[in-house]
């Protein structure tokens, strides 16, 4: 998923700032020097007035929950293209809105997690994906199975998912990472190893191979994949995850213009 948000919530700051500036020029210095009667200035009116509105939104989208839309397929067939997604922003620690500094920690992301971070290599974007390792781990993705800390991680095949938009039947898997059971994709004609792999920082705890690739995840990192797993650019190709780059774990498809059918499916 991309989705440019961090301009967004700088103009939101700006608002907020200039508004709560307005509201209390008026509330404290010219609301008084007013006679009952007189019509307020157009600056009170769309300016001061609306600095209750953008506070709740800014208080709402910064702390608690922040809505995004799914743009790409890569995380077929939890969450599908169009999909209005909730995030919950506290999850994983109260955050400064704008720069994204931790300031309380509350919990860590768990294996199966769905998550929105900053994209490493370019944080104006916004990404979505599963959790699959957590620092510490060793994460082991050869011959298209999952392994993690030399553990197979359960998969069971249920049947084919069908793509519309492609007319295309993919074989459907469920795997179970923690507590947490998923469905995946998973096509038998894609190569199994990783293409087009770019450098990212301890790229040198990665091996790569024609099998596909083994990653030991650094401490305060993430690695995470996508449940369309041959079609997701994700850790594999670009790396792990930071913890300061985290944004909140994904829980609810409040819309979908396509498929209403899809409103408060998901976890």
């Amino acid at each position: 998923m991309k989705s440019e948000t961090m301009n967004f919530a700088l103009i939101l700051f700006v608002l907020l700032v200039v508004s709560a500036a307005l509201w209390v020029a008026d509330h404290f210095v010219f609301r008084k020097r007013r006679t009952p009667d007189a019509k307020e200035p157009l600056w009170v009116e769309y300016g001061a007035s609306f600095f209750p509105v953008i506070l709740i939104v800014f208080v709402l989208r910064s702390f608690l929950v922040e809505p995004f839309k799914i743009p790409s397929g890569s995380m077929i067939p939890t969450l599908l293209v169009g999909d209005f997604i909730a995030v919950n922003k506290f999850t994983y620690g109260i955050r400064l809105p704008v720069l994204n500094k931790k300031i309380i920690e509350i919990g860590t992301p768990q294996r199966g997690d769905v998550v929105v971070f900053r994209y490493p290599p370019d944080p104006s974007l916004d990404y979505i994906k599963r959790v699959v390792g957590l620092p510490g781990d060793r994460v082991a993705y050869l011959n298209k199975r999952l392994t993690i800390n030399g553990q197979p991680v359960a998969r069971e095949r249920r049947g084919d998912y069908f793509d519309v938009e492609r007319m295309f039947y993919t074989p459907r898997h469920v795997e179970k990472l923690g507590e947490v059971e998923h469905a995946m994709l998973i096509e038998d004609d894609a190569p199994a190893f990783v293409p087009h792999v770019l450098q990212f920082p301890q790229r040198d705890k990665c091996l790569y191979n024609a099998e596909g690739v083994v990653c030991d995840v650094p401490s305060g990192h993430y690695f995470v994949m996508g449940d369309n797993r041959d079609n997701s650019q994700d850790s594999r190709v670009w790396g792990f995850v930071p913890d300061e780059n985290l944004v909140g774990r994904a829980f609810f498809v409040w819309f979908n213009f396509s498929d209403l059918k899809r409103i408060g499916g998901f976890r």
